[in-house]
């Protein structure tokens, strides 16, 4: 767990704006006429197309997309009842975490109100504001009442998420616990320490999942839930036992799941011996778990473990279920939030965590080996598909239920819409992924001998993307496959120094390409045994589809042995390379970023066209910006005359290419500093899309710094104008990286004798 001390936490929350919001508007403000359209006069047209349709309000606001996160303070997770105006803090985070993870709004409702009556009033009178609430932090068993009320009274979803999140999450837990122990959920025995809101959601989700009432024991603080005691509620009534059992230690004897829900350190090790073999204990206690996690580990060796922390394995994390949840909710317009959507958020969930893990989520935490077992239960906080897993099988269980009043038809749109809403739009690569999945190519790794590249080809190949061949040393390929428990068992790997038939086969095959160029049939078997000859001479024989190359080598180094094995196809005499820059508006091409130095302006007419034909590869249409320091000859210098130069030549060439300049970086993407003024130019109206850089320096510093500070992502280097599919990677590119390479590499191939980067 994470240590903060006091006065880090007090300065993040007063520094600058005090707080962790704002309200941000998203309709222009500038001038008198957006004035009068946001507010008077404008605004009372959709005031009266709402009075006339309830229903437009969802057209015309913010509601669709907004949730009250409502407290009375009574109950915050481990400070207890502090009262409306301390839980505010923790209402806001609540509300960022929306935001963050599901790209829905919030605004934080702290109540200060104890009577549940009087509660329920208040919160359902807000009913016109909200697409969803959700209650927090609100003591049982007033919560109970309080939920169940607002439940049959309003008409949105709504959800105590102290209750049906940790319900949710450890019920996906759970399943994949069982599943690795051996277990059916309806034949174990389950003792639940704790007795409060969340311990009695838990309790009934099981039961909704198969487990048996009379296999459920249950604590709380004085003791045993049994029927002879005149002090239960109705709530805690439901889970009264008829068993022999009066202490935790007999519940404890041969029980194979321990829940607890309870208070840090009161599960002694012994009581967990007693357990039944290969027992689950889930300690959710927080921040002192009901018993260490190392105290637990070492107890029994076939136990498996989950806490509520996040220095541990298996942590149940709320922020896994209630930004998914809400969010098929609200995109359905869903009028609760009912038993099949939660059962669909667990299953969801809980397959997930055995999909093969992204390299985004093995670097947010440090750790290469995240793989499902008895140290990964559930999917971490930070994997990027729980949003397009968790929220389509909640929308959808909400359709197939019967309470969505707008259902979805389009499942692949709304996966691209949920991408978008987080900022991730992924829709060119989504695109290129699943063209790449329609038929698959074969592709050979030329540097096998490393995680990265492996990690990636045990991906594409269960992903279906391609058919990889892994190059290198056996030993240490098998070595490295072993230690990572990859499964890569039906990749074919090929080391060159055992394949003399194949050596010298391709050795002769490059003396005849290059005898004439200074080789001799001694240096070409010499270099036949470097992989990323062995590995073009493949692509050129036809034994791969595709090549991706230059992991751990300089890009001029890999290369070359590609362009003297391969070669540039007919008519081109340069070739380029091209990088993508994704970002919210739309994505980006920067070109030439990694071969040429110093193009002539000829140079940069032939970079143009390659270029333009590969955006339009990835189903964009160019608007192309020749770049310096200068506007339209504003400055005079060499590299604005060379601009200036290739743009005049570039559109005798190319007549129907929209391109223009030269001009600045941001003249070219600011369509209104284009607009005001230079409204000649060809770009006035949509400004650029794609950036011709008068120099490799300037492209290759332009997009890393991108990368770096600007929150792009960047995809390539595409190489352009090859012959053949040869694709080579960024030196120390990210197992991401790589994998959207062998997509592109892959419909590279499949198009390479129509349309081709």
């Amino acid at each position: 767990m994470i240590k903060v001390n006091k006065e880090d936490a007090l300065n993040y929350h007063m520094q600058g704006q005090p707080g962790k919001i704002e309200v941000v508007p998203t309709k222009m403000l500038s001038t008198q006429h957006d004035l009068a359209l946001a507010y008077s006069p404008g605004v009372a047209e959709p005031c009266k197309e709402i009075a006339a349709d309830k229903d437009t309000v969802y057209k015309y606001t913010a509601k669709g997309n907004l949730v009250g996160v409502i407290s009375n303070g009574t109950a915050v997770l481990g400070l207890g009842n502090i009262g409306p105006d301390a839980s505010k803090p923790v209402m806001e985070g609540k509300g960022v975490l929306f935001k963050k993870f599901a790209g829905i709004d919030v605004f934080d409702i702290e109540i200060d109100c104890t009577n549940p009556e009087e509660f329920i009033r208040i919160v359902k009178s807000l009913e016109p504001t909200f697409g969803g609430i959700n209650l927090e932090d609100i003591k049982a068993p007033e919560s109970f009442k309080i939920e169940n009320a607002l439940k049959e009274q309003m008409n949105i979803p709504l959800m105590h998420d102290d209750q049906h999140g940790t319900a949710i999450i450890s019920s996906a837990a759970l399943l994949n616990a069982l599943e690795l122990a051996g277990k059916r959920i309806d034949k174990v025995q389950i003792v639940m320490n704790g007795a409060g809101a969340a311990a009695i959601a838990c309790a009934k989700l099981y039961v909704a999942l198969g487990a048996k009432m009379d296999n459920i024991v249950m604590f709380d603080k004085d003791g045993i839930i049994r029927p002879e005691r005149d002090d239960l509620d109705i709530y805690r009534a439901q889970f009264v036992t008829l068993r022999k059992i009066n202490t935790l230690a007999e519940a404890m004897e041969g029980a194979d799941v321990f829940v607890g829900l309870s208070a840090g350190n009161v599960l002694h090790p012994d009581l967990v011996k007693l357990m039944a073999p290969n027992p689950i204990i889930f300690a959710l206690a927080n921040p002192d778990p009901e018993i260490p996690y190392e105290v637990a580990m070492e107890t029994r060796e076939d136990l498996i473990m989950a806490t509520g922390r996040s220095d541990h394995p298996n942590q149940v994390n709320n922020v896994l279920g209630f930004p998914y949840i809400f969010r098929g909710a609200l995109d359905v317009r869903a009028t609760e939030i009912n038993e099949a959507m939660k059962l669909a958020a667990v299953h969801a969930l809980a397959t997930l965590a055995k999909e093969p893990v992204p390299e985004l989520v093995h670097k947010a935490y440090g750790d290469n080996t995240i793989a499902f077992g008895r140290f990964y239960l559930i999917p971490k906080p930070l994997d990027p598909r729980l949003i397009t897993t968790v929220s389509p099988a909640v929308a959808l269980a909400a359709i197939e239920s019967g309470v969505a009043k707008r259902p979805i038809t389009n499942w692949e749109a709304y996966e691209q819409e949920l991408q978008e809403r987080i900022g991730i739009d992924q829709k060119l690569m989504t695109r290129i992924t699943n063209q790449a999945k329609k038929d698959p190519k074969t592709v050979v790794f030329a540097e096998a001998d490393h995680y990265k590249i492996l990690k990636a080809a045990q991906t594409v190949a269960e992903q279906r993307i391609a058919n990889p061949i892994l190059l290198g040393n056996r030993a240490r390929i098998n070595q490295i496959i072993e230690e990572f428990n990859l499964d890569l068992h039906d990749a074919r790997i090929i080391d060159p120094f055992e394949e003399e038939a194949m050596r010298e086969e391709f050795a002769q095959v490059l003396y005849k390409k290059r005898q004439r160029k200074g080789l001799t049939l001694f240096d070409c078997r010499r270099l036949v045994r470097d992989r990323i000859y062995f590995g073009s001479l493949m692509l050129e024989t036809g034994q791969a589809d595709a090549l991706i190359s230059g992991l751990t080598r300089d890009y001029s180094r890999t290369i070359l042995p590609a362009i003297q094995v391969i070669g540039v196809e007919e008519g081109v005499n340069k070739v380029a390379g091209m990088y993508i820059i994704l970002n919210k508006k739309e994505p980006y091409f920067f070109a030439d970023t990694t071969v040429n130095v110093n193009p002539t302006a000829d140079e940069l007419v032939d970079i143009i066209g390659l270029t333009a034909r590969a955006v339009r590869f990835f189903d964009t249409e160019p608007r192309m910006a020749v770049l310096s320091y200068s506007n339209f000859g504003s400055v005079q210098g060499d590299i604005p005359s060379k601009g200036a130069e290739a743009v005049r030549k570039a559109k005798q060439r190319y007549p129907d290419l929209l391109i223009d300049g030269e001009m600045q970086a941001n003249t070219a993407l600011n369509k209104n500093l284009l607009r005001e003024h230079y409204p000649f130019s060809e770009l006035a109206e949509k400004g650029a899309n794609t950036l011709i850089f008068p120099t490799l320096t300037s492209g290759n510093i332009a997009y890393k710094v991108l990368q770096e500070i600007g929150g792009a992502e960047a995809i390539g280097p595409v190489l352009m104008g090859m012959r053949k599919p040869v694709h080579i990677l960024q030196l120390g590119s990210s197992i991401r990286e790589i994998i959207n390479m062998v997509a592109i590499a892959v419909v590279d191939a499949q198009n390479h004798n129509n349309k081709h980067i």
